[in-house]
Order: structure tokens, then sequence, then C-alpha cells
């Protein structure tokens, strides 16, 4: 498996990837959505979206060197020079201009001779009839036969063909003009002209004519030839030597949608089951936008620089619940933010470590095991992405690592800060104040066709919200004072791919909340089943249908006044009477490689977990563009 430090395989399955001998700390999409708000302000989590940053791939050979070693390859490699400097041998040796087909040449341009490969098999041709595409009738057959046969002059290709209808430029064959006269040079002894095979055959003054006007013809070619290769080579040394990094890429993506709701009856006090008011949001038409550049510096290390923008915000406020979240929010009022500041780095072949102030987070270090994870690309919902224990903390900024012990086990580990910047009180941010979690998940490949994530979660809030975002993440009544809350929680995911066109999977998880300065504790639970079908009418389309349960609150049993599931109610103890249903559709039509359309819907039965609500529906059309 590859060593990927910020949330590696979301798309990828476990057991499907192996190691690289030289790999880079990779994160598990080319590009996610990012829905961060200002750092420097403390807001409530049930208005933020768990941040996801752009997650690139990245190559470790440089483009830029790359740029011109390709324009000395068009020279270089096409034509081979190599005369042998024993006269006496030359009946052994390989022809004086050979034609390389489709060969990577490192050898250094040079119109000095070069020994033979005696592994080519066109190194041992000595008559035209070697050639495979060389036939009497051809035109040319008997310049053919003279060059090689009494020169030794010309050769094929690797293959055993001359190609002779492909087409060269003027200093393609100034080059082998060049080296073929240095040949026939070298085979003209002070006395007599002798070949090493003993047959006498005389170079005539006619000739000696002919070579001397061909030399001259293409003389200019072959000293333009050697300037431009010479004033190459200088250029590529001075980017060697004053290049940012090995390897900078950028990567983007946009996305597009329109999304509704209906206008459901809203009940705000559970005590009486009678609605208070209507829920409503408008139709509307939103954008969002991420870049990120992704830097090496050595190969085996990743620099992740993200910014992003959009003004797609929550509809939570306006419909009293928020279930009804989509997963590719992002609301920054159209500002540019930074998403992902982070440095991923590999201290073993199989230990890779992540440090930043923005992209690190247990959504982003955990190996992903949903396949339907993906804001651009997977499930339209913020439920339907992954389990929501995953985004307790609403994390940021911090440390992890990824650490592949076999084939088939790994495990990730994380600490993250909601706010490390915050300098002030620490109840509200910093490294080790406000909101910050603590995690390992143990990733499991036990088959080649399924995969398991075993998640475990220590989390510290300092007023009473967890930070997912979805569900119940409120612990205490709004009516009591606010108090800190720490939060254990365990959780699983499966996925089990069937065949390539159908996956199953599901996820659960369970929180423990106990506040610091007061009695009893918070318990809740979530669940989650899908299937995703691959290939769905077209070859990389997705189609995917889930039904879960969003996180409820299942046992309250803090001091009477304290407890949420009745607050409304004198805030006695007790958990949730009543429980939300969330089924989801959607489908994921590729029109090409960077361009995705995908209508989707999801209805939430008894919202906000209230059997008085009416359901919730939440339809979108979602237009995505990654370059």
């Amino acid at each position: 498996m590859s060593l990927l430090m910020a949330s590696v395989l979301t798309t990828v399955p476990i057991s499907a990837i192996n190691l690289p001998e030289k790999s880079v700390i990779l994160p598990e999409n080319p590009v996610q959505q990012s829905t961060q708000d200002n750092l420097s302000q403390v807001v409530s989590p049930a208005e933020i979206t768990p941040p996801e940053f752009v997650q690139p791939d990245i190559t470790t050979s440089s483009a830029i060197k790359n740029k011109y070693e390709n324009i000395l390859r068009k020279s270089r490699d096409k034509i081979q020079f190599i005369s042998s400097p024993n006269l006496p041998e030359l009946k052994d040796t390989q022809p004086v201009t050979e034609v390389v087909h489709n060969q990577e040449s490192t050898e250094e341009f040079s119109q000095s001779p070069h020994p033979p490969d005696s592994d080519n098999p066109m190194s041992q041709v000595t008559s035209v009839s070697q050639l495979q595409d060389v036939q009497p009738s051809d035109w040319a057959f008997g310049a053919l036969q003279s060059l090689v046969e009494r020169y030794g002059c010309i050769a094929g290709y690797a293959d055993g063909t001359y190609l002779g209808n492909r087409s060269i430029s003027r200093y393609e064959f100034a080059a082998g003009l060049n080296a073929c006269l240095e040949k026939i040079n070298d085979a003209m002894p002070a006395a007599g002209y002798a070949y090493a095979n003993n047959k006498i055959n005389t170079v005539n003054n006619e000739d000696l004519i002919s070579l001397q006007r061909l030399q001259g013809e293409f003389k200019a070619e072959l000293q333009q030839l050697q300037q431009r290769v010479e004033v190459v080579e200088k250029q590529t040394s001075e980017l060697q030597g004053n290049r940012f990094s090995t390897t900078t890429r950028l990567f983007g993506q946009a996305i597009f949608s329109v999304q509704g709701t209906n206008s459901p009856d809203v009940d705000l006090f559970p005590r009486d089951g009678v609605p208070e008011r209507q829920g409503k949001t408008n139709l509307t038409f939103t954008s969002s936008a991420q870049l990120t550049l992704a830097s090496s510096f050595t190969g085996r290390d990743l620099l992740l620089t993200g910014l992003s923008a959009g003004n797609l915000g929550s509809n939570a406020s306006l419909l009293s619940t928020n279930m009804g979240r989509l997963g590719f929010e992002s609301n920054t009022d159209n500002n540019l933010v930074v998403s992902d500041l982070s440095y991923r780095f590999l201290a073993s072949n199989n230990l890779g470590i992540v440090v930043g102030t923005a992209g690190v987070n247990p959504i982003n270090t955990f190996r992903g095991i949903s396949p339907l994870e993906g804001s651009s690309d997977g499930a339209i919902s913020l439920f339907g992405q992954r389990n929501p224990i995953l985004s307790i903390g609403n994390g940021t900024g911090g440390i992890g690592f990824d650490w592949q012990i076999s084939d088939r086990i790994s495990l990730q580990g994380v600490y993250s800060a909601e706010i490390p910047s915050f300098p002030g009180d620490t109840k509200q941010g910093g490294l080790f104040g406000g909101r910050y979690t603590a995690g390992a998940q143990l990733s499991l490949a036990p088959t080649n066709n399924i995969d398991i994530g075993v998640h475990y979660l220590y989390s510290h809030s300092p007023d009473g919200l967890l930070g997912g975002g979805i569900g119940d993440s409120q612990l205490i009544s709004p009516f009591a004072d606010p108090t800190a809350f720490d939060t254990q929680a365990i959780g699983a995911t499966v996925a089990w791919r069937i065949n390539p066109n159908l996956h199953l999977g599901g996820w659960g998880g369970f929180t423990s909340s106990k506040p610091s300065n007061l009695s009893g504790s918070v318990e809740t639970t979530n669940w989650m089943m899908f299937a995703a079908f691959p290939n769905l009418l077209r070859s990389g389309n997705l189609g995917g249908v889930l039904v879960g349960q969003p996180p409820k609150i299942t046992s309250s049993t803090l001091p009477d006044g304290f407890n949420f599931p009745n607050f409304s109610d004198g805030g006695t103890a007790g958990g949730r009477s009543d429980t939300s249903i969330h089924v989801e559709v959607f489908y994921r039509a590729q029109l090409s490689d960077n361009i995705a359309l995908t209508p989707g819907l999801f209805v939430i039965f008894n919202p906000d977990h209230n059997a008085a609500n009416d359901a919730l529906i939440v339809g979108t059309l979602r237009a995505s563009f990654r370059f």
C-alpha cells in the first residue's frame, strides 16, 4: 500500500494498493472540498462543514528537466554514432550510422564514436539483404547496398527494418552524413584502400569529390546543431541549479450546483408535538472552487498549499435541523481562504508523517474505506460522506502518521486542533486549548475484496458541542450554562467489493461524553448502509443508494435542567424518543475525464429525531470540473 498521509485511500480500496519503494505521502482524493470558516472566530460546529482539502497525486520526476531532455533526445536518440578504432576488425563492427527507434537514450550527444552494442542484432548488418523491408526492386536499393556493403555506413532499426519512407530533418541527415564520412576516412589507410574483409574497393576521385562537396554542403547544419545542443544543455543546468523544487504541480476543482428543499412543518419544542414554524429555503445556484499546489523536494515528501472559495452555506438555521446539509458545502462569502497547508514525508519506507496548520485531521489522515466518499464525485449529503465520528472536533491543524504494519494491516493516528493559531483564551483555541481531537484507525484488508476501518477518537469540547456538524452534535440543554465535555468515540466502516459493478458496505459509531464539572454522561449512536454501483450504464459512472440513522442521543443522564433531549420539558434525563432515517439516491454521470454531472435526492424522515416534524426532502444537481 502507498504510504499516504492525509486521508489517503477514500476512492481506492486498501487491498488494491502496493507500497512503492520510493513514494510520497499522498492524500486520499485528487481534489476535495473545504468548508472551513475564518479560523480567527469561534463559530457553532452545526454551521461548519468538517474540512476536506485538495489531495492531489504527484510524481517525483522533474517536469522542467524532462522538457529539455526531450529536446536533446529528438536529435540524440535517432542517430547513434559508432565506428571502430581498429581497422582490421572493421567487419565485426556496427555500421557508422544507426537509427534507433523509440529509444530512451541518456548518452551525451557527441560527435565522438561510441563502441558497438553487441546485444543489438543490427550491429552485425553487413549486407542490405538483412534489412527486412528493403527489396531489390526498391529505387534506392543500389545506393543502400553500396553504403552498407562498400562503406559500412548504414544500418537499420533494432528490429531489423530500415523504414526508408520515414522523414528526417536536415540536422539528422547532416549528423548521419558526418558520421559516415568519418567512417570512410578511417577506412582509407595511407597505403591502399582495403577493407578488413580483404576485398579491394578503391575510392575513386569522383567519390572523393562528392564526399568533399557533401561535407561542405552540410557543414553549417552540423555547426548549428552542436550550438543548439550546447545552449539547451546550458539552460538545463541553470534550471536545475535554481529550481524551486523537484516537482510542483497545480490541481484544481470547481463545483456548480443547484439545490433546494421542500417546506416542512417544524416542531421546535417537542413537549407538545405541535409544529411552531415552517422550514423554508430558496432554490439556489451556487459555486465553489479550489486550487492546490503540490510540491516535492526529495521525491519522498509533499508540501500541499490549498486555496478555496465558495458561496454555498448550510441550510441548518432555516430548517431548524442540520440533517439536510450537503457534502460539498463551502461558505467563505467568496473570499479566498487557505484550506490546506501541510507537509507530508516518509520517515521510513513504511512510516509516513504529516504536519500542518491546515488540512490535518482524522478525515484527511485516516485511510478512506467508503467508495462513496468525495465531495465532488461521491454522495451528495454530508451524512453520506463518511462515519460522522470522524468529524468530531472539527480539527484543522496538527500532526499525524500512517504506519504500514504489513501488506494487509496499517495504523493511522492524528492529533488535531480546531483553531491551532488562536493566541487568546485557551478555552477557545490554541494547539492544546479549545476543541481538539486525538485518534487512531486500524485499517484491515482481510481479503482482496474487503476493507475494514476500526476507529477510536478522544475529543475535548469547551462548550458541549461535538463539532461533527450533523445530527445530535449538541450535548447540553441550550438553557443551561455551557460546560466542557470529554468524548470517547468508537466505530467501524466496512466495504465489500462483490464484483467490479457492485459494492456493499456500511458503518456504525458510538460516542460517550462526560462533562468536566457535572455528573452523568451523554451517549450517541449512528449507522449507515450503502450500495455503490460503479460503471452503471456506462464506464466511469457511479450510482449510490444509502439508508441510515444520523447521530442520535440515546441516553443522557446529566442533572435535571442540563439534558438536551428534553430541554423544552425541564431538561430531565432520557434519550430521544423518535428516530430520524436518512434515505439517499444519486447518480454520477462522468461526461469526460474532467467533467461529471450528478443529480441526487435524499429524504429525512422524522427530522431532528422528532416524529412531529414533516419529512425533509433535499434535491440537488452538482456539476464538477477538475483540472
